[in-house]
């Protein structure tokens, strides 16, 4: 197993315990989060994919996940490049603020630097039935 997959097998087994610290250990400090030029779901506000730069970005991330109740979570496969990991991800959760239930497919790309850090992490998923769970319209 390569060093980057092993980091994300390990930033996943992370987020299944809800180990945020070490999750964010696994960061460079002036990692990317969810950094779009143009996502329809960023500029509606979808509260989970809110772009930001840097550790307290990701905590931000965290704390909004946080508070919906996961279904389930699974990491069907994760595929390496030089200095990239992408994951394809099926999720099922509940956002308690209205009861709405997202399944979703996704994918995770998590981009690394020199050290080994995430430098940027991105979601590719249904942009449309995000923006429905979270209420908001373009």
């Amino acid at each position: 197993m390569s060093k980057h997959i092993e980091t994300v097998s390990k930033i996943y087994e992370a987020f299944g315990k809800g180990d945020i610290p070490t999750i964010i250990s696994f960061l460079a400090d002036d990692v990317r989060w969810e950094e779009w030029n143009d996502n329809i779901a960023q500029n509606a506000g979808v509260p989970w994919l809110k772009s930001g730069k840097g550790k307290p970005a990701a905590m931000d991330f965290f704390k909004v996940i946080g508070e919906m109740k996961f279904r389930h979570f699974e990491v069907k496969s994760l595929m390496e490049g030089p200095d990239q990991v992408a994951s394809e991800i099926v999720i099922e959760v509940e956002l308690p603020s209205t009861g709405t239930i997202v399944k979703d497919e996704e994918m995770h790309l998590w981009s690394f630097n020199d050290a080994g850090k995430v430098v940027r992490f991105r979601h590719y998923l249904d942009t449309a039935k995000h923006m429905m769970a979270a209420n908001v319209k373009i």
